[in-house]
């Protein structure tokens, strides 16, 4: 008897429909055909114990089983439940006339109960384009899949359950989820704000800057002087995330596993922080089975690198084409896949190995090779990318001790949204820009055009502190967005100044140190 049953591979982002078709015959052997890798050959000793200790008896007959299409790479132990549901359909123990109208995806325990997989957010969404009446997924990843309208969503606990359903013995009413309602409840709940930073007015307003054009930023300072605590509050000012933004953070969180347990859709911008010692692939991508890096998990929100020289230079380095991107291509010998990667890189260093240079409260103990050996962990061309570099120095007991708190994120977020919604107006026509720091050059001719003083202003700047063509594009985006806060029509020579202020690793007395 041949019965087919439906479930999907996930490859990248991308998922495609796989048909599980399962052949009993006389025999007594079990074929298994499709390009599985070793967890997909595995289930055959799942299925077993999960018929066995649920009732059924595993058939003595000859089956195969080919997932087509065969030449389709199938990875991951979902496949578990479409396996055992086609056997015991070819057992005619389950109605194998409503099979082709639900997509099955789930890993099955020895005692037959559903465990969670990756995925199933870009699975439901397969599954409804394919216009399949239901997905049945794991009771863990209900919230996750039932994002998806349209589509009649059911979380199973165990194989039983399933077959109940399938059998029409047992009524389920399909899950749903007033999507709009969570996401919009959660936006604006924060448990970091500008508020508890007391002092570094200079900062927060490169931040502000930052936030706003949605420029990349390095802070270099003294330990404790509040890099790390400004950085994690960085998303409490950006502008809430779009449906569709969160749907594609969703999807590659979900891809990766990363999703929480009971979450739908991802409210707040990720704000990632991977440690120095992160390798080159757990950073872009990739792997034996393929899985987004953290610049990947970091789309549409923060990659945060805390103390930036220390990260191993060759993985800093795969760094710049995603900044220029905003996508990452992983190819290998047996695949290639694309992930998106638009987020902000935001880093924080010290000013020397001992931390203490130019700090007015502490003696430097580092030679002058020393401090350009450190310096020069960090490239030329990756400082280029890098539109907004502010120097900080330690807060003095008088600010901290203020019995005043600083200005709230909420404050802050109104002046970047409105910011925000300037410059949307202005790419409305452009497919993929979104914001000042993704401008083409022709885009910064356009819109961020000095006038004759701005220009002899920028003359003097690029002269003085020797810059590169990359460099003086980054000083009229981010004076574009500088005069975007200002609700100015055109750049002038304040927005410029005040940018040319943000090159700060431009500057003689740094470039002296080996930058």
């Amino acid at each position: 008897m041949l019965v087919k049953t439906y479930s999907a591979a996930v490859n990248g982002l991308e998922v495609t429909t796989v048909t599980v078709e399962i052949s009993l015959m006389r025999g007594v052997m079990f074929h298994l055909s499709g390009l599985a890798d070793a967890a997909v050959k595995e289930s055959h000793d799942r299925i077993v114990a999960a018929l066995q200790n649920n009732g059924y008896k595993f058939p003595v007959a000859d089956i195969t089983v080919n997932m087509a299409p065969a030449d389709l790479r199938k990875e991951g132990s979902g496949y578990d439940l479409p396996l055992a549901i086609g056997i015991l359909a070819a057992m005619e123990k389950v109605n194998a006339g409503i099979l082709d109208k639900y997509m099955l995806v789930g890993e099955l325990g020895l005692d037959g109960r559903l465990q969670p997989v990756r995925g199933a957010l870009p699975i439901a969404i397969r599954a409804r384009k394919e216009k399949f009446k239901g997905l049945i997924v794991p009771k863990q990843n209900i919230r996750e899949a039932a994002v998806v309208n349209n589509l009649d969503v059911y979380g199973m606990d165990c194989l039983a359950d399933v077959v109940a359903f399938l059998n029409g013995t047992m009524q389920l009413e399909p899950t749903r989820i007033d999507t709009r309602r969570e996401f919009y409840e959660h936006q604006s709940s924060f448990e970091l704000d500008f508020a508890d930073v007391r002092g570094q007015e200079t900062v927060k307003r490169a931040m502000e800057v930052a936030a706003a054009g949605g420029h990349n930023m390095i802070m270099i300072g003294p330990p404790g002087s509040g890099k790390s605590m400004m950085a994690k509050r960085l998303p409490s000012i950006l502008p809430p995330l779009s449906l569709a933004e969160s749907l594609e953070t969703t999807q590659i969180h979900s891809v990766a596993g990363k999703l929480g347990k009971g979450m739908s859709l991802i409210s707040q911008r990720p704000f990632r922080s991977p440690h120095h010692t992160i390798s080159q692939v757990a950073l872009v991508g990739g792997g034996l089975n393929p899985q987004p890096g953290e610049i990947s998990l970091a789309h549409n929100g923060v990659l945060f690198a805390d103390e930036l020289p220390e990260f191993n230079k060759a993985t800093l380095e795969v760094l710049r084409q995603p900044l220029e991107d905003r996508k990452i291509t992983i190819s290998r010998a047996k695949y290639t896949i694309e992930y998106p990667c638009s987020f902000m890189f935001v880093a924080s260093m010290n000013p020397c190995p001992c931390g203490y240079f130019n700090d007015p409260t502490h003696h430097c103990v580092c030679t002058p090779g020393q401090i350009q050996r450190y310096m020069n962990k960090i490239s030329g061309p990756l400082l280029d990318r890098i539109d907004i570099q502010c120097e900080i120095t330690p807060v003095p007991f008088k600010d901290i001790s203020k019995a005043q708190p600083g200005e709230p994120s909420s404050v802050i977020r109104e002046r970047v949204i409105k910011a925000r919604l300037i410059q949307e107006e202005r790419f409305k026509d452009v497919k993929g820009i979104h914001c000042n720091a993704m401008m083409t050059e022709r885009m910064i001719h356009q819109y961020a055009e000095p006038d004759e003083a701005g220009i002899n202003l920028l003359r003097m700047a690029m002269e003085r502190l020797n810059l590169s063509a990359r460099a003086y594009n980054r000083i009229l985006k981010v004076a574009r967005t500088i005069a975007d806060l200002e609700g100015s029509e055109k750049v002038c020579p304040e927005h410029l100044a005040e940018a040319i202020n943000y090159r700060n690793l431009d500057r003689s007395d740094w470039a002296e140190r080996g930058l």
